[in-house]
């Protein structure tokens, strides 16, 4: 993982110091004269503790090494406040690290332990010295491997990350392999795909910024990046495979809507002789409102063809979106004209069978009327009023319809629309008790 950061993020080596700090005395020295006793033991004991120096220094070096490709691991991904805050702290670290650094090389610099004339004392003192550098060497080295200790989290969502990332490139750069195979898969069909082409030929610049890597623009930009020409290139891909059964049925689609139309400007000639006979047999009020049913119809079925045409047109240029566009509109311009005529052959209908018998609509609704009122009365001495009274308004309003009927030219249509709205309204009654017995269970 933390090779792949190098090769993705461009890592410098970082200049190696220890060896040049490593004390000659470590891998021999010259010829010395030998004084016996004290002397020459306490020079043993500056040397031990500078070598003991030496390993502490080497130590916290190789440790700041790994911190700090940790740290970098970390920041080439995540731009989090708790990450600012972990490279502050590393550095903070590192101004420590310079300081006993600073020290170690300083008491390596002052006392040349392979000195003939070296006295005791001196030795002492040089012992003394680098033991203290050793003693605060090895204390920022334990800070250091407890900051370590704490980055887990940040380092390992950072890892996880990184893990992504090729996968995710390779994703991206095969997802676009594949939209440009079924590209030519549906050009050798002869269909041009001309806006699916432009989709993937924008994906271009994308594919050359992957491939200039994370090291020029960062992890989390990259793995983004290439997730979504992954999802782009599917599209595209999933699209031209569709292409050619979406040519079908726009195909189908146009035959079927062309049938339509045909059929509707037949049935369009029998809307008027329909408004005759609703204008001979029943009063104005019965059918004024279809009267702009026949010129309406006509209208609509000139504007789908029209649309119908625009639509031809569209699939011959092989503009799927415009083509889909205008069937719709035609559609919807068709859906209107059949319920225009519709409506007008079942409003003579509906009004030849209630001029003929009345009495079952009046019927129908008294029913409807009279089984709420059970169904309020179900359980109770009395109805509340809450039901009672819209049922009582339902009877009269009945008895009204039921009296407008009377006279020479009755309004049969006021009579069933008014039909139709009490027995809505005693519906709406059921409902009502009904929520409520079932709240109350």
């Amino acid at each position: 993982m933390r090779r792949q950061l190098r090769e993705l993020v461009g890592l410098a080596a970082l200049p190696v110091l220890v060896a040049a700090l490593l004390p000659a005395a470590a891998v021999g020295g010259g010829s010395r004269r030998w004084f016996g006793g004290r002397s020459e033991g306490q020079r043993a004991q500056a040397q031990a503790a500078k070598d003991a120096a030496a390993t502490a220094f080497y130590e916290l070096d190789t440790a700041q090494r790994d911190l700090r490709l940790s740290i970098e691991t970390i920041m080439a991904v995540d731009d989090s406040p708790a990450a600012r805050r972990a490279a502050e702290d590393f550095a903070a670290l590192g101004h420590r690290i310079d300081e006993c650094s600073h020290e170690y090389i300083q008491a390596v610099d002052s006392y040349d332990l392979d000195r003939d004339d070296l006295d005791g004392s001196t030795a002492a003192q040089a012992r003394t010295a680098l033991s203290k550098a050793k003693d605060g060497l090895d204390r920022v080295r334990q800070d250091l491997e407890r900051f370590g200790q704490g980055l887990g989290p940040l380092l390992g969502k950072a890892e996880t990350q990184l893990a992504r990332l090729a996968p995710a490139v390779e994703q991206a750069r095969q997802g676009l392999l594949a939209a440009s195979n079924a590209l030519d898969t549906v050009r050798g069909s002869g269909l041009r795909a001309d806006d699916l082409a432009a989709r993937l030929a924008a994906l271009g610049p994308e594919l050359t910024r992957l491939n200039e890597g994370a090291g020029r623009h960062g992890v989390p930009e990259t793995l983004s990046r290439a997730e979504h020409v992954a999802r782009e290139a599917e599209a595209v891909r999933s699209e031209a495979q569709r292409l050619p059964e979406r040519a079908a049925e726009i195909d189908r689609r146009l035959v079927s809507l062309r049938t339509r139309a045909q059929a509707l400007t037949t049935r369009s000639g029998q809307v008027e002789p329909v408004l005759s006979e609703l204008r001979r047999r029943f009063a104005a009020a019965c059918w004024q409102d279809l009267q702009p049913v026949s010129e309406r119809a006509h209208d609509n079925v000139q504007r789908a063809e029209l649309k119908l045409k625009e639509a031809q047109s569209a699939r011959d240029e092989q503009r799927w979106p415009d083509a889909a566009s205008f069937l719709s509109t035609a559609r919807a311009l068709l859906n209107s004209t059949d319920e225009d005529i519709s409506a007008a052959g079942e409003r003579l209908t509906r009004l030849n069978a209630v001029a003929k018998d009345p009495g079952r609509e009046v019927e129908r609704t008294r029913f409807a009327i009279r089984d709420a009122q059970r169904l309020a009365m179900a359980g109770r001495n009395t109805p509340d009023p809450r039901h009672a009274r819209p049922l009582d308004d339902a009877v009269a309003r009945l008895d009204r319809a039921v009296a407008g009927l009377e006279g020479r030219h009755p309004d049969y249509w006021h009579f069933l629309t008014e039909t139709e709205d009490i027995r809505k309204a005693a519906s709406r009654v059921v409902g009502e008790i009904r929520e409520e017995r079932g709240a109350g269970a």
